[in-house]
């Protein structure tokens, strides 16, 4: 069979089914002449050259090819690495719109551009189609019924970030043929955990299709977080529990159904850099089509590459065409895919026009016009490797930020670091130093204590060290700024206080994230008690390491997180939408917040600047909502009085005096093992009363609108 090519359109790029035959359209200005490649068998390999070029895009119409063929290209043009052009016809490449991609990845000598032992010799000559992926061309239809986002408002969400994989491969109830997969994270079981939970967005780690790396795959690992991108508009064909062909309506079934259950799905995106790696790293798809388009080079070297990002290459954000791929990619797992935000993983990188990060770069520039991508939830991982590269708080208004800053310093305040508490002060209301000067709102701030690239939760309480001896490096990678605290003991122990001293302190640091401004991220398994063993670099883990284990669950500590997550929904003042102001209230004696000292005392500049404190109170003046809602009515709600005690030794609070109407009713304290139920019968504590506070230990009082239930 002999498939014969129309001239087609420019656009869209990639491969596009219209229902009678497949529109094949890439973008190369070196290309001399471009090949698709129809593969109709495994082996049998039908080159048939595309008939026109508009602006530099190649393209064709081939009126019989279907849904389920398997393509790929080679690009005929000049080969100099020394001026960075690496086009080599013997390389089968994947096309950079592919939006199914299957087979493995070999890692064999034909996937280089170059000979061994010689790369800036002659080009490898070998041909790589047997070792490398395919695209596939995808049937668009989908029934998606009357799926709607849930548009949860920003200040709103609480994020519960997660691996496809890892959360469903070892979960009881979910049939083993789909344990691992997009249809494993849509089971019942597993949808109903995030809605007793209390989460409103899963924030899932790489789901665009990844290779593993050739030194992990020589050592029996994988790539199991996934920050290792070639196909950004293909999900990844590994977490499909069906045929690979099928992973697009397989996604598309997941994302209904968390819509269905009122749960956003948030990707984390690597847009900065791809598989590719350097100058000795593979062929395999924009490095064949366009190096010099693509890819950040050295400019007075440019067969070497710019790296910002620790992997090899940096993405060319100067270029048109990789805006537009990333802007289309975007655009399509919105539109077709029905995602409801992004984070931009090491997100500085995309800044980086030339050499400074400049937050006004054209790739916020597009982003800040478009129709489609602005309305979603925008995420920066705000920092890369290079120089200046940390930018924290520099972000344009339309998006939010990992708060960094935040995570150290809550580990800081709670494992007895001196100097922390104006610190904490800052962090807890929602940043207004990092993101209130160019009128962002405490929503800008992603709150964070752990995260997927770290310990754990119950790890940060049971380690001082790393222990990555598993990754192969001889401990060597991983992050050894840990800000951890082992509680006296280093890993697993039986000692009873040391058990109970863990215990609170991971309610201490779950209680300070969930009721602190801004934006709640809990890491996925936190609120299980889920461990990694210390390693605190689980990136190829794929194993039991890094999976959650559904049958080792600590069930207090997950009663702990649905009860605290409970009274952050139920109560604004916990989420409120602007940053406190200060002012006062009804004329109270209180503004919308007050800072006082365990004696009961308001905050003075001397007590601020007192280095060894390490103890405070904060009152939260619930009918001190600035935070008006979009009609203009105020927002009433209880007022809430928190003692917190990161000192060594236990501490008698006394509450203040007046300024509060009347007393206040214990909601919590880390040093039980629950939050106290509206009906059970309420310590209530007087004004000017006093209560003990525990070492390391936090109390939350509340008042019922002036009164205590």
């Amino acid at each position: 069979m002999t498939t014969e090519l129309w001239p087609g359109k420019a656009y869209p790029l990639g491969a596009t089914f219209d229902g009678y035959g497949t529109n094949f359209s890439v973008f190369s200005e070196v290309a001399e002449k471009v090949e698709l490649c129809i593969f109709h068998t495994k082996t049998r390999e039908e080159r048939i050259p595309l008939p026109e070029v508009s602006g530099f895009v190649w393209h064709g119409y081939a009126p019989d090819i279907a849904p389920g063929t398997r393509y790929g290209f080679r690009v005929h043009g000049p080969y100099d690495p020394a001026k960075g052009l690496r086009c080599n016809p013997n390389k089968l490449l994947l096309d950079p719109y592919a939006k199914t991609v299957v087979g493995d990845l070999t890692w064999d000598e034909a996937i280089f551009g170059y000979r061994f032992g010689n790369p800036d010799g002659p080009m490898n000559t070998r041909n790589s189609a047997r070792y490398v992926p395919r695209g596939v061309v995808t049937q668009p239809f989908f029934d998606w019924g009357n799926d709607a986002p849930p548009r949860t408002p920003m200040h709103e969400t609480v994020i519960y970030e997660a691996h496809v994989k890892g959360l469903t491969m070892q979960h009881p109830a979910v049939p083993e043929h789909q344990r691992g997969t997009y249809s494993g994270l849509a089971h019942p079981a597993v949808v109903q955990h995030l809605i007793d939970l209390g989460v409103t967005a899963i924030e899932l780690l790489p789901v665009h299709r990844f290779i593993h790396e050739h030194h992990l795959v020589e050592q029996g690992l994988k790539d199991y977080w996934g920050y290792n991108s070639i196909a950004y508009l293909a999900p990844h064909d590994a977490y499909a529990s069906v045929e690979a062909t099928r992973v697009v309506p397989e996604f598309k079934r997941m994302v209904r159904t968390l819509h269905e259950a009122g749960i956003e799905v948030i990707l984390d995106v690597v847009y900065n850099h791809t598989a590719e790696g350097n100058h000795l790293g593979p062929t395999l798809s924009l490095k064949g089509f366009d190096n010099q388009a693509y890819y950040r080079l050295v400019d007075d070297d440019p067969r070497y590459y710019m790296d910002y990002t620790g992997t090899g290459n940096s993405m060319n954000m100067r270029h048109p065409h990789v805006l537009q791929l990333i802007m289309d990619s975007l655009r399509y797992w919105v539109t077709e895919m029905h995602v409801d935000g992004f984070r931009f993983d090491l997100a500085s990188t995309l800044a980086r026009e030339l050499h400074d990060v400049d937050r006004l770069s054209t790739f916020f520039e597009v982003i800040q016009q478009d129709p489609v991508i602005s309305q979603t939830k925008l995420i920066a991982e705000p920092w890369d490797i290079g120089e200046g590269g940390y930018q924290v708080g520099n972000f344009p208004p339309l998006w939010s930020e990992w708060n960094g800053r935040y995570r150290d310093t809550v580990r800081d305040f709670w494992r007895g670091v001196d100097e922390t508490v104006p610190e904490f002060a800052a962090r807890f209301t929602g940043s207004s130093d990092l993101y209130q000067s160019d009128r962002r709102r405490p929503s800008a701030s992603i709150n964070f204590v752990t995260a997927h690239d770290g310990f754990t939760l119950r790890d940060l309480v049971s380690y001082n060290d790393k222990h990555n001896e598993a990754n192969g490096e001889d401990n060597r990678d991983g992050t050894d700024d840990n800000r951890s605290w082992n509680c006296g003991v280093e890993g697993e122990t039986t000692d009873p206080e040391v058990l109970r001293l863990r215990a609170r302190q991971q309610r201490n640091l779950l209680t300070t994230l969930l009721l602190s401004q801004g934006v709640p991220m809990l890491l996925g398994g936190d609120e299980l008690g889920r461990t990694q063993g210390g390693n605190n670099n689980g990136y190829a883990q794929d194993n039991e390491i890094s999976w959650f284990d559904w049958g080792a669950i600590d069930h207090d500590l997950l009663a702990w997180t649905q009860e605290l997550i409970d009274l952050r929904n139920a109560h604004p003042v916990f989420r409120r939408k602007r940053f406190f102001e200060g002012r006062a209230v009804r004329g109270e004696r209180f503004s919308d917040i007050a800072w006082l000292t365990p004696d009961g005392e308001l905050m003075s500049d001397e007590h601020w600047e007192s280095g060894f404190a390490k103890s405070l109170q904060i009152f939260l003046n619930g009918s001190g909502l600035a935070s008006a809602d979009e009609r203009g009515s105020m927002v009433l709600d209880d007022s809430f009085l928190l003692l917190i005690n990161a000192h060594y030794e236990e501490l008698t609070f006394t509450l203040p005096a007046e300024g509060p109407q009347g007393p206040f009713a214990v909601v919590l304290d880390t040093d039980e093992r629950r939050l106290r139920a509206p009906d059970d019968e309420r310590e209530v504590i007087a004004l000017g009363g006093e209560r003990v506070v525990p070492a390391r230990g936090m109390v939350l009082l509340r008042q019922q609108n002036g009164g205590a239930r």
